[in-house]
């Protein structure tokens, strides 16, 4: 059992995107990259210098060759990965866009991950984590992997351990929306800390006001709710604490896929270090700004020096700011 910081569960796809704009029938030249919000949070972690495990199945195939030696390469353990010998590692194509949200295609049906079931836990995969991360995603691909989620989410809470929920909510790969809404939060009110983005929680929540939303997770036993407002920052609420931190100016906005993965990477790190909650808050703001600068869903996730240098940098523009007034 590996002593680790901070442990991870989902899927991870190789991902092709596109290498000009247009629909994604007329490209005919793509990139390979990555892609998966667990293991973009997993990769974010180590980065920062986090001791990250990410715990899935693959495929015995070349994709799944590429999730885990990509992984490798970035310092995170998987040995808890699993390869399954029957089903493949899925697949993914991204569109290049200049503004906005690019398409994104999937062809992870019946991959390997999504056949992840209670079976397959193990408790050596998990328990030498102090703190659990985990989203709304695997949930949403089988019958099985929601009972898995399920099954690691009490196992780690009964051994005391913490645990972060982001919703990350994928609407299509839902048979309905009230099984949606059901699903997640009864897995983000057994959670520590909950970080759903304003839009997804007006979803789950039937509202979109912050302290509204808060008061929903709070008053069924989450500690501390951040709540993600794109480019404007993010709210946090608890029982002893609340307030707004500004987000960072992005110089340009290359590609969004992957900010909400860096702002639960900052902020979770954040607090994992014991920094107040404020600051944490900043951390991940910093981080999601890096993070849409950058081509790819985790490409821009920094280092712990780059990452200091970022927040200190507008730290000192905003005082000049404020001082030249």
């Amino acid at each position: 059992m590996v002593p680790l910081d901070v442990v991870t569960f989902g899927e991870a796809m190789v991902m092709f995107v596109a290498d000009h704009p247009g629909e994604l029938q007329q490209v005919s030249r793509f990139t390979r990259r990555l892609a998966g919000a667990e293991m973009n949070t997993a990769i974010g972690f180590a980065r920062l210098g986090l001791k990250a495990g990410w715990v899935s199945k693959v495929g015995a195939d070349i994709f799944g060759l590429c999730v885990k030696e990509l992984l490798e390469a970035e310092r995170v353990h998987i040995g808890a990965v699993q390869t399954d010998r029957r089903h493949p590692t899925g697949f993914q194509l991204k569109s290049k866009v200049s503004e906005g949200d690019p398409e994104v295609q999937y062809f992870r049906k019946g991959s390997a991950a999504s056949r992840l079931s209670p079976g397959d836990f193990r408790e050596d995969d998990y328990l030498g984590a102090r703190h659990l991360h985990m989203t709304g995603i695997p949930p949403a691909l089988s019958p099985e992997t929601r009972e898995y989620s399920q099954l690691v989410l009490k196992r780690m809470k009964q051994a005391g351990r913490t645990v972060s929920f982001d919703p990350n909510l994928r609407p299509s790969l839902w048979s309905s929306r009230g099984e949606m809404v059901r699903t997640v939060n009864s897995l983000a009110v057994q959670a520590d800390w909950v970080l759903p983005g304003l839009e997804e929680a007006g979803l789950l929540t039937g509202s979109t006001d912050p302290h509204r939303i808060s008061e929903f997770y709070l008053s069924q036993g989450v500690r501390l709710v951040v709540i993600k407002m794109g480019a404007e920052g993010a709210y946090y609420r608890s029982e002893t604490e609340e307030g707004f931190v500004p987000g960072f100016p992005a110089a340009e906005v290359v590609d969004t896929v992957g900010a909400g993965d860096g702002f639960a990477v900052g902020t979770v790190s954040g607090l994992l270090t014991g920094l107040p909650v404020r600051q944490a808050v900043l951390r991940g703001n910093a981080i999601g700004s890096l993070a849409v600068q950058s081509s790819g869903d985790y490409e821009g996730y920094p280092t712990a020096d780059r990452l200091e240098a970022y927040i200190q940098s507008y730290l000192n523009r905003s005082e000049a700011t404020y001082a030249n007034r």
